[in-house]
């Protein structure tokens, strides 16, 4: 795609196609591989799977990452977390992939974000000394992942005037200096989950949101279009279930151990000016960290907790008290003027899809989720359908490609190898390229080369060019292009999937009519 084209109509979702293409798939010709969830596994997987030359039927109960993959931090880990805890393969599969993500599949949505530990006196000075071996050590494990050094600057020690600098927020008295390290940071990780789908469609898979698999067997699935309730079966000579928290729903004897995560959301005027993030460190811990992280759009996430779930999987997790209270109470201790629970404007949760690996006569029974491995598993049913498990976001490229290179065995379907590692996303382009595109920078964090179609649609109609929310970046026209070409259908995918407006209960019913317009609008245009 050049620069300043229009999207390939190929990458184009909209309720449309997705109207056109569940009449082709229900009840239709058998498909290759039918795929369920699109999280950012299943997204990937879709992808996967089509770029092999298969043919792709990918579904999902809900939207393009209704669930997990819409409540992380926003980061593509290298892998420092898993060096501490001896997972070395899970560390260095984290590098490579977040390499993989910053250089080739999608610089265009991941960049470099710096973070600032401070060395305030609740860090002692053999706990800056480990954390600096570490923050080293993660540096090595960007040079075995051979990620550029221009791509991930290296590791520094601050003085207490430079780390200030950074984080003017920070308590002065007795303040040390700081560490600074790097890693990357996803513009959103929903978007992120888009793109993946919008590729897997310019590839030929059917991209089918609000369609519920209702049981699934080896040969395909039966199905509801949860618009209109209409039943149906979609055949295939494999499935895999990419339904994460939810996978034990659909096939018999997956466990799965829920962790929440939960964050903050608070107007960025509340800290101030916030060049890097945060890794405030958690007292009593030796490698847990509260994490700050500023997103450029007037608000700052505070996260992340990590706390096992019993019960029923809900399909929007709440966020409980006692971890607003915990995040807080960590966060005040290296600020000078402390947060305030009124000052809280939001909070999200997100539950990971840890395996659960106890003993079957003990379910959720062994460590604390904190400490449960984030290996990714692919599981075989006795009939048939493969399940992918565990892992987290930023391997879930690696993940997708067991789990199709697991169907494409035990199916013995025609596929030569993934070359999803290469293979850039919608959107993505070398960055010389994108700094010469003719949109604002933060459309082009967003859109990569489709920022110049989105910057046409707010030039050619100054109602789009508006925001929709003064205090809000985000403009009418980048909502109009969700529902044209990302596969948004109502109110709630624009605010709370496709933009991150609805973290905000205050700003989504501000926004609420304004957007309800834009939705009604575009659905009278194509009637």
């Amino acid at each position: 795609m050049s620069p300043t084209s229009s999207p390939d109509a190929g990458a184009s979702l909209s309720a449309a196609r997705r109207s056109r293409e569940l009449t082709d798939a229900v009840g239709g010709p058998l498909v290759d591989v039918l795929v369920v969830g699109l999280g950012a596994t299943g997204a990937g997987v879709a992808l996967d799977a089509a770029a092999r030359g298969l043919s792709v039927v990918a579904v999902d109960a809900h939207d393009l990452a209704f669930g997990t993959s819409r409540w992380s931090s926003k980061l593509v880990h290298g892998g420092l977390r898993y060096l501490a805890s001896a997972q070395l393969d899970v560390a260095h599969e984290s590098a490579v992939e977040r390499g993989v993500l910053m250089e080739r599949t999608a610089p265009h949505l991941v960049h470099a974000q710096p973070f600032v530990l401070p060395l305030t006196p609740m860090v002692s000075r053999g706990q800056a000394a480990l954390a600096w071996a570490g923050f080293r050590a993660g540096d090595t494990l960007r040079l075995a992942a051979r990620t550029a050094r221009a791509t991930l600057p290296a590791p520094r020690r601050l003085s207490a005037v430079e780390t200030r600098h950074l984080a003017p927020a920070l308590r002065s008295d007795r303040l040390r200096g700081g560490l600074l390290s790097w890693d990357g940071r996803l513009t959103d990780d929903a978007r992120l989950v888009t793109a993946l789908a919008r590729t897997a469609a310019a590839r030929g898979a059917r991209v089918l949101t609000r369609v519920r698999a209702l049981e699934l067997t080896a040969s395909g699935a039966r199905v509801r279009d949860e618009l209109t309730g209409e039943e149906g079966v979609v055949r295939a000579r494999a499935v895999i279930n990419a339904s994460g928290v939810w996978a034990g729903d659909l096939v018999d004897g997956i466990r799965v151990r829920p962790s929440r995560g939960t964050h903050l959301v608070l107007r960025s005027d509340r800290i101030g000016p916030l060049p890097a993030g945060l890794h405030v460190p958690v007292p009593g811990e030796t490698n847990r960290f509260v994490l700050v992280l500023p997103q450029g759009d007037g608000r700052v996430y505070v996260g992340l907790t990590d706390e096992p779930v019993d019960g029923d999987v809900p399909d929007v997790p709440e966020v409980p008290e006692t971890d607003v209270g915990f995040l807080l109470d960590v966060l005040g201790s290296v600020l000078d003027v402390p947060v305030r629970r009124e000052d809280v404007v939001g909070a999200f949760a997100g539950l990971r899809p840890l395996l659960d690996t106890t003993p079957a006569d003990r379910p959720g029974a062994g460590p604390r989720t904190a400490d449960v491995s984030r290996r990714h598993a692919v599981l075989t049913s006795s009939e048939g359908v493969v399940t992918v498990v565990g892992g987290k976001l930023t391997t879930y490229r690696r993940m997708a490609e067991d789990a199709v290179d697991a169907a494409v065995a035990a199916r013995r379907l025609g596929a030569g190898p993934s070359p999803t590692a290469g293979l850039p996303l919608v959107g993505a382009a070398a960055p010389h390229v994108l700094a010469g595109l003719r949109a604002p920078g933060r459309l082009v964090r967003r859109y990569g080369t489709e920022a110049p179609a989105v910057q046409a649609l707010a030039a050619a109609d100054a109602r789009l060019g508006a925001r929709v929310l003064p205090d809000h970046p985000v403009t009418g026209a980048e909502l109009v292009w969700a529902l044209r070409h990302e596969g948004a259908l109502d109110e709630s995918d624009l605010l709370d999937r496709r933009t991150r407006i609805g973290l905000v209960p205050e700003d989504r019913d501000a926004a609420l009519g304004a957007v309800r317009a834009l939705v009604d609008g575009t659905a009278a245009g194509r009637s």
